[in-house]
């Protein structure tokens, strides 16, 4: 089965005019990043957080209810600082490889660094934040602050699991908390989204009537209305356009785009690697 949707992949590849990437938390996890579930690198990594408050996962410690805001801010600082520090897993090298030549653009919802590692920014957008920036937690203004300073600060001065109270960032314009810029309640979708989804918007209104290949990967149901929908969207209206969709938990194309798409049940980070090799 994986050979020969790896030579009807190719195929499509090649005949593409212009490549759409949706790239969602299976992708990451493909490269060994599962940030939804306990493993091997949450152990290595995190096992004193896992000891000291019960947390089984990136996931469940980011979002986890600390007692204190400097307990919060000792996981935050850790957690990004690990994902700076993160080498680039091969299922994104071999994306970047299989995409080389092609006229692409990726739009993610991870916001684990692994992206902007591998693609320029120009190609991209992360629709649901980068953990690499802070943002004001009201927010009372459009603006975001790189933050591996401030990080570096946090974790030079830890004090067991938790960062000293004077170094929690706050705001420089009305003092209130920074958060990580990531999808939540308060998540700042200002100027710089803006600009990246225009990208994205722009990618597609210029490929439309092209032979648009469409490559839904590792894409889950946790936020739909992101990729997933607008894909199956793209793959009807648009005429010459096609979904392949990999993902390792299920096969994933709904009924009406038979013969537009493709929907593959494999291992991504095997698929993509024999992919890279089929090119």
């Amino acid at each position: 089965m994986r050979a020969e949707s790896i030579r009807t992949t190719t195929e499509l590849l090649r005949q593409a005019d212009a490549v759409l990437v949706g790239a969602g938390s299976g992708l990451s996890s493909a490269a060994g990043y599962n940030h939804y579930h306990h493993n091997t690198v949450f152990e290595e990594n995190f096992h004193d957080f896992e000891k000291a408050y019960g947390i089984q996962s990136l996931f469940q410690g980011f979002y986890y209810v600390y007692s204190k805001p400097e307990q919060q801010w000792g996981f935050y600082s850790r957690y990004i600082r690990f994902m700076e520090e993160a080498p680039v897993g091969q299922p994104y090298i071999d994306l970047l490889e299989i995409l080389r030549e092609k006229e692409y653009f990726i739009l993610t919802t991870n916001c684990d660094i692994q992206v902007p590692k591998v693609f320029p920014e120009e190609r991209t957008c992360q629709f649901q934040g980068d953990f690499r920036y802070f943002q004001c937690s009201q927010p009372c203004h459009d603006k975001l602050y790189e933050n591996h300073g401030l990080v570096e600060d946090m974790l030079k001065s830890m004090n067991g699991l938790e960062v000293p109270s004077e170094l929690i960032p706050r705001c420089p314009v009305c003092g209130w908390k920074m958060v990580p810029w990531v999808q939540d309640s308060t998540f700042l979708q200002g100027e710089a989204w803006k600009i990246a989804y225009r990208r994205y918007e722009n990618f597609v209104r210029k490929n439309q009537d092209k032979k648009l290949l469409l490559l839904e990967l590792g894409v889950g149901d946790m936020t739909p209305s992101v990729i997933k929908l607008p894909f199956w969207k793209m793959a009807d209206k648009f005429p010459e356009t096609f979904l392949v969709t990999v993902n390792l938990a299920k096969e994933s194309s709904p009924e009406h785009l038979k013969g537009k798409s493709l929907a593959v049940c494999e291992d991504l980070s095997l698929f993509l690697h024999e992919l890279k090799e089929n090119m």
